[in-house]
């Protein structure tokens, strides 16, 4: 055995030898080639690969070493649509997710090249307007979620559904169908289509060309169609088209707005502002459509003013005292005289002791006979 092994080594030497002197081969490619032949991968190495062999069930790649890299089943559906757009010679970088399997096979992944592809694909058909094929999923109240190319989820909201689905939407589900791109955030993983842009295109086109026209501060009618705890959606039409909108209920009043669907119904027509644009929808306003009481704070309630305001709030840092509609200053606790009982809707007088229109504060005291023991 011992005499087999040197003849082996003498003939490799030769062959080495050779090789070199005959210029075939530099001593660095000699070498190189040794160590590409022995190279070892961990998970997680990122490898430059040149694609060897596609099969319909695998896909086989060269990775330099003595052994080849491979890719099959789940991954190899998740890869699928990327690798569509390749072909054997072409080059890729993989990422090792298993130096050897049961057959001495590297197992690897196209993940990271997978999903920067596919996030330049969604982006690219956005940017011309062109349809692409989903899956439906899932619905959820707000909406379908769906299964887009490259194994991707993505989400139609109610409102870029078709009308034909509205209130038919487990319908889709397992079903193909075609959307437009109207949303891609890889940074917050989101893709949101519109079916509807698909299915009502005339319509929609109408709708973008209106939306195109409407600028901020423009002065609209508008009627709800629906009453929420968190706003009003609104509908503004013009001529056959009809733009959906949001009065969130920050912008109702300038004043506290505790209960909206005591206030507003369904049908009611209202004047709005435009704040700006989301998407298709508009955000909206009906505060901004008279002034800010704050704006006259400073003239209307300067220091050392007594004025009569009602508790709107009981607080353990003190009273909210209302003196108009979306104006309150706060009597701190400790001008309150100990002792001294009160309720939400109790009247008081008080005096103003700062003002910070720009900030919206008011400071107030209470209107006392006698500064008690202990008043600041």
């Amino acid at each position: 055995m011992a005499k087999t092994s040197t003849k082996k080594k003498k003939t490799v030497k030769k062959a080495l030898k050779e090789n070199y002197s005959s210029g075939a081969l530099t001593m660095a490619d000699l070498l190189k080639k040794k160590e590409d032949a022995f190279r070892a991968f961990k998970r997680g190495d990122h490898v430059r690969a040149t694609i060897s062999q596609i099969t319909p069930k695998k896909i086989y790649f060269d990775l330099g070493g003595k052994t080849e890299g491979v890719i099959f089943g789940e991954e190899l559906k998740r890869a699928h649509d990327y690798l569509a757009t390749l072909k054997e010679g072409d080059k890729v970088e993989v990422v090792v997710g298993s130096p050897e399997d049961a057959r001495g096979q590297i197992l690897v992944s196209l993940r990271d090249q997978v999903q920067r592809h596919a996030w330049k694909f969604f982006e690219g058909k956005q940017d011309r307007g062109e349809a692409i094929e989903v899956v439906g999923h899932d619905t959820v109240a707000s909406g379908v979620l769906v299964e887009a190319p490259f194994s991707l989820m993505g989400f139609i909201p109610n409102s870029l559904l078709g009308g034909k689905w509205l209130g038919k939407e487990k319908e889709l589900l397992g079903q193909k169908f075609k959307v437009k791109v109207v949303e891609v955030d890889e940074g917050k993983n989101r893709l949101v289509f519109s079916e509807r842009a698909v299915s009502e295109e005339e319509e929609v086109l109408r709708e973008e060309k209106v939306m195109a026209g409407i600028k901020k501060g423009d002065v609209l009618t508008a009627k709800i169609i629906k009453v929420a705890p968190y706003g009003l959606f609104v509908e503004v039409e013009k001529g056959k088209a009809k733009i959906e909108g949001l009065v969130h209920i920050s912008e109702i009043s300038w004043g506290k707005v505790d209960n909206l669907g005591g206030k507003y119904q369904k049908g009611e027509e209202i004047k709005v502002k435009v704040l700006g644009k989301e998407g298709q929808r508009l955000q909206l306003s009906l505060k901004q459509l008279t002034e800010d009481p704050w704006e006259k704070v400073a003239k209307k309630y300067p220091v050392d003013k007594e004025i009569t305001g009602k508790i709107s709030k009981i607080t353990p840092y003190g009273w909210l005292v209302t003196l108009e509609e979306g104006v309150e200053g706060l009597v701190h606790q400790s001008k309150i005289p100990v002792g001294q009982k009160a309720k939400v809707g109790d009247k008081v007088a008080c005096v103003v002791e700062a003002a910070d229109p720009q900030n919206r504060r008011l400071s107030l005291g209470l209107v006392l006979k006698a500064k008690p023991v202990g008043y600041k």
